[in-house]
């Protein structure tokens, strides 16, 4: 069945699109960050583990649709797990669809949101040196998402000084739901660390940080939890925008990755309806916060609202700003998009050559 799946396809166009696959997730093991712990640290996670900050000590907090959230023909056919052997993966997604550059966001082991700091502090620093030796250095079209230990904000901007500037890395990683909203002073000195970089700063959904992934508790099902992926958004970016963040730091970008986005308009709107009535709570505030998202804040497209009538999904998209739209797959996962088939049909040449790659291309500053 693999090896039926991984034929050339005959289909293929031979004046192909230039496809850059903005959210790709490779599987990470403890032992692969290993080498780069302390001794210390290393005893520390056979003895007690990573402690995580939510009431689930291991495993998914939700079952899952398909073992390992992956599509059935991601598993290696040499064994292993989705996402973890290159070469497969080579063969399956960036030779397959003939990508130019593939990103990619680590979910764990990462260290983010550990009840140790400390501990945090140490697996970022080797989760970002496992992505180099594992991943970007053997496949020069990857690059990798720096993870980042925001519960602490200037560690994180050391992390961030540290690997500024190595073509291996493009960003800043962070998980939607943090500790506290994204726009309180302690998380400041990353994005202004990445400011200085010209370092886009990604929130991917996920992460728990101690609280449930509702306002009022854990929900039932799995189902639940990915709808709520947007409101964790949501919240995250007003936060952003009324914190006053865009306005200190205005050379930041912001990308909100596997969040969907027909949410961003209608959010948009409402916090200026609201800004008008309130803005003198906020007179650090010079502008409307739709300008500050229109200018700052980027989405990808995995998963897509598809909608019964096509032209509901381009009006969303063109109110989004064409330019602001990434490709993603979301590989190896179950619901993976592929880039020939995902984006409507009733997009233009154009506007399909900014989302499948140019945008990303000018965001991320990829030759």
């Amino acid at each position: 069945m693999t090896r039926e799946l991984l034929r050339p396809d005959p289909d293929k166009p031979t004046n192909r699109l230039s496809v850059i696959d903005c959210d790709i997730h490779p599987k990470t093991s403890l032992d692969d960050l290993k080498p780069f712990l302390a001794r210390h640290w290393w005893d520390m996670l056979e003895m007690y583990g990573a402690r995580p900050r939510h009431g689930f000590a291991s495993g998914f907090p939700y079952p899952k649709s398909q073992p390992q959230a992956a599509r059935r023909d991601a598993w290696p056919p040499g064994g292993g797990l989705p996402g973890r052997d290159l070469k497969f993966m080579r063969d399956q997604l960036l030779d397959f669809h003939d990508m130019d550059f593939g990103v990619m966001n680590f979910l764990s082991p990462t260290g983010q949101g550990a009840q140790n700091s400390d501990l945090s502090v140490a697996m970022a620093y080797a989760a970002n040196e496992a992505a180099r030796v594992k991943w970007t250095g053997p496949e020069p079209r990857l690059k990798a998402s720096m993870v980042v230990p925001y519960g602490d904000g200037a560690e994180s901007a050391k992390e961030i000084e540290r690997l500024a500037g190595m073509p291996d890395y493009c960003q800043v990683q962070m998980l939607s739901r943090t500790s506290e909203l994204a726009g309180k002073k302690r998380y400041w000195p990353i994005y202004e660390a990445a400011s200085a970089h010209g370092l886009p700063v990604s929130f991917h959904v996920f992460g728990y940080s101690g609280w449930p992934s509702t306002s009022s508790g854990w929900a039932s099902f799995y189902i639940e939890e990915m709808a709520e992926h947007c409101t964790s958004c949501q919240s995250l970016l007003s936060s952003l925008v009324i914190e006053g963040v865009f306005e200190r730091f205005p050379r930041l970008k912001v990308v909100l990755i596997e969040a969907g986005f027909a949410w961003l308009p209608a959010l948009a709107h409402r916090l200026d309806r609201a800004w008008t009535r309130l803005r003198a709570e906020t007179p650090h505030l010079k502008r409307p916060p739709s300008e500050y998202i229109r200018e700052h804040v980027w989405v990808t497209t995995q998963p897509m609202e598809e909608t019964e009538k096509p032209e509901h999904l381009t009006q969303t998209m063109e109110a989004i700003g064409w330019d602001r739209i990434l490709f993603a797959t979301d590989y190896p996962h179950w619901d993976f998009d592929d880039p020939r088939h995902s984006l409507p049909t009733t997009l233009t040449a154009a506007q399909r050559r900014m989302i499948l790659s140019e945008n990303a291309r000018k965001l991320y500053g990829f030759a």
